[in-house]
């Protein structure tokens, strides 16, 4: 028979022709019924139907014939009847195999009424997931780490930032690649460049406009770099913008002076109507950046680089305008510490010398200082006021003007400039702001009475 014009002819691999002989033999139209002796022809593109009483098309020794492509066609009236050979390509799966569960939806197939059958092996890779544990999820990130003052805002902002879509975050380049504001909202994340008086601008019309902005840049780019924004934007205009500004003191250590500032206290407390924060630790810093955000105020918060803190205990979950620390007698000399390194060095001098008094301050603009220095005096009559800053301008000299009845010791930068390199605390020595100062400050101001209060002393 021929391959090329008779294709209707053609058998399958392995199957003989008729015993005749004349498979290619069936005229066009004709439909030849099976036997046992003969393999009908088929046309290109037909399939062998079954008769009444033949179901199947068979071989000489009388198992069923079927091509590669090719399944039995069966009448109308009567049931299906599974081919021999391969599986037919239908949605009917065979149960899968014991062992480890295949990665796709292949899953057994099971009747109607047959409760389903597990598969054999490990279960298969679903996105059911375990029920959650009973009880209210936390508000908060319950981590055992304690973040640097810098990362706890940046923290602590976004958290706000996802109930308040009006709280907007600008940076002076100094956001870094992974700003967790900037991942969570970028499109209220503005990264301004090295223009840090712009910047203030900017959030002084951002500010206007219903927003609340949080500006971010070193402590000496913000207070000295951008001093005049600042006094326009947080004194004479009020807006309530927020600068946090971290590397205040010589945190900035090794960068040199450029990247020092002991003097943005002097600045921003004359500037009137600015609330100032020196937060010590995580928990502190969280709770100044919630209530910028709560008051709406122009607010200065000034922190470190990289150091972390665990805040002091806290009464209550607000910020009180003195944390007592430890309390002693109204004749004893109290501790006042300011800001992170300068409750570090207070903290390590109580340890040194068990008993001694000690005060936090957090808030030192010159209202909340004023109420506090009044609480202060209720309880004792001699300070040491221990903070990372120049002596002039201090909230050391703000508390003896405000306490002209007692007596205020100062320990702080003294008036040299550092001209060595050195981690912070190496350059915080250099400047005359280590713990023998404050050991030596509290030794000196327990000898003394008060005859000379009203004005600080080193």
């Amino acid at each position: 028979m021929s391959l090329t014009d008779e294709r209707a002819g053609v058998l399958p691999a392995g199957v003989p022709e008729t015993a005749s002989g004349d498979a290619a033999g069936a005229l066009a139209g004709e439909r030849p019924q099976g036997t046992a002796g003969a393999r009908p022809g088929l046309r290109a593109g037909t399939r062998p139907v079954a008769s009444a009483d033949e179901r199947t098309v068979v071989s000489a020794d009388g198992e069923p014939v079927v091509s590669a492509d090719q399944r039995p066609v069966v009448s109308a009236d009567e049931g299906p009847a599974a081919p021999a050979g391969p599986a037919p390509l239908t949605d009917e799966r065979p149960d899968a195999p014991a062992g480890p569960a295949p990665l796709t939806d292949q899953r057994p197939v099971v009747s109607a009424d047959e409760g389903p059958a597990a598969p054999a092996g490990p279960a298969p890779l679903t996105d059911e997931r375990p029920d959650a544990p009973a009880g209210p999820a936390p508000l908060t990130d319950q981590r055992p780490v304690t973040l640097s003052g810098r990362d706890a805002y940046r923290d602590e902002l976004t958290r706000l930032a996802a109930s308040d879509d009006t709280i907007v975050c600008l940076e002076a380049d100094l956001g870094g690649k992974g700003h967790p504001f900037q991942a969570a909202h970028p499109e209220r994340f503005l990264n301004l460049g090295i223009a840090e008086g712009a910047m203030v601008d900017m959030a002084a019309g951002l500010a206007a406009g219903g927003h609340k902005p949080f500006v971010s840049t070193f402590a000496p780019f913000a207070a000295l770099r951008a001093a005049e924004s600042l006094k326009l934007t947080l004194g004479y205009l009020a807006a309530g913008v927020t600068v946090v500004a971290p590397y205040a003191g010589v945190s900035g250590a090794w960068f040199g002076t450029t990247h020092h500032c002991l003097e943005d206290l002097a600045i921003l407390r004359s500037v009137p109507g600015v609330t100032i924060a020196a937060p010590y630790g995580d928990t502190e810093m969280r709770a100044v950046v919630r209530e910028a955000v709560r008051s709406g105020r122009p607010h200065y918060i000034r922190t470190g680089r990289n150091a972390t803190y665990e805040s002091l205990p806290a009464l209550a979950d607000e910020l009180s305008l003195v944390n007592w620390e430890f309390r002693a007698g109204p004749e004893d000399v109290c501790l006042v510490s300011v800001g992170e390194e300068g409750t570090r060095l207070a903290l390590a001098a109580r340890r040194a010398v068990p008993g001694t008094a000690h005060a936090h301050l957090v808030y030192l603009d010159h209202e909340h200082l004023t109420e506090a220095a009044a609480e202060l005096a209720r309880h004792h009559a001699r300070f040491v006021v221990v903070e990372e800053h120049r002596g002039q301008g201090g909230v050391a000299e703000a508390l003896a003007l405000l306490l002209p009845s007692c007596r205020v010791t100062s320990v702080s930068a003294d008036r040299s400039w550092p001209s060595q390199g050195g981690d912070h605390e190496e350059v915080m020595a250099a400047l005359g702001l280590d713990l023998p100062a404050v050991l030596e400050a509290l030794d000196r101001a327990s000898t003394t009475s008060t005859a000379s209060a009203g004005r600080p002393t080193n």
